[in-house]
């Protein structure tokens, strides 16, 4: 195995993690079953508030 070969090889892998990585996210983010969780985080900073802050 040569330098050049393990480079591109190591290059390739992590490209490849990267993307197969970032399609989970979105896909997690993204599924149908996960929307209500993700409405009641964004709104719970919101509806939590019932007086000011000191």
């Amino acid at each position: 195995m040569t330098h050049d070969f393990a480079l591109w090889l190591s290059k390739s892998v992590g490209l490849f993690w990267l993307i197969g990585m970032s399609l989970g996210v979105l896909a997690y983010t993204f599924w149908p079953s996960n929307q209500k969780r993700f409405r009641d985080a964004a709104n719970s900073v919101i509806e939590d508030e019932d007086k000011p802050w000191r």
